[in-house]
């Protein structure tokens, strides 16, 4: 997390785009495959964007055993682009990886990972807990599989162009 924190979090806690002096347009486009990658591969941390995808399910399943006072709403839930792995994947993700075929799957079952996780949080805030189940052992655990399925394709493939 303390990449993805770098990454995204600049002066005074707000948001920054990193520095990518590296993955400039004019360098990094006509650059050969290899030095994409490496450069892309330095930009994010693969194993750091599942393991802030496994602690935000952790912070879920926290609220929905009621191991946390705090509250979920499900339109934020439903929403892809506000955990640290949504805001790179709208970011500065798309501009690195935006031409990897695995990007746009990783971009459509993140946003249904989402969904899932809102229809779930919808759920249980209505006390319907066999539906609830259904969503967690569904589309849910289906969606947040294929969302670390595809971050690993990723990685392979850049550490197969390096």
């Amino acid at each position: 997390m303390d990449f993805l924190r770098r990454v995204f979090v600049g002066p005074r806690g707000r948001e920054a785009v990193p520095s990518l002096e590296l993955c400039d347009s004019s360098r990094a486009a006509g650059a050969p495959d290899s030095l994409r990658a490496d450069t892309v591969l330095a930009a994010l941390d693969i194993d750091a964007a599942i393991n802030a995808h496994e602690r935000w399910k952790t912070h879920l399943m926290d609220y929905l055993e009621g191991r946390t006072s705090e509250g979920l709403d499900p339109a934020e839930v439903r929403r892809s682009d506000r955990g640290a792995l949504g805001r790179w994947l709208h970011g500065v993700g798309g501009e690195l990886l935006g031409d990897q075929p695995a990007y746009a799957v990783l971009m459509a079952r993140h946003q249904y990972f989402h969904e899932q996780a809102a229809v779930l949080v919808e759920w249980a805030q209505q006390g319907e807990w066999e539906k609830a189940v259904q969503v967690l052992h569904g589309g849910y655990r289906y969606g947040s599989s294929q969302v670390v399925l595809l971050l690993k394709e990723l990685k392979r493939g850049l550490v197969q162009q390096a």
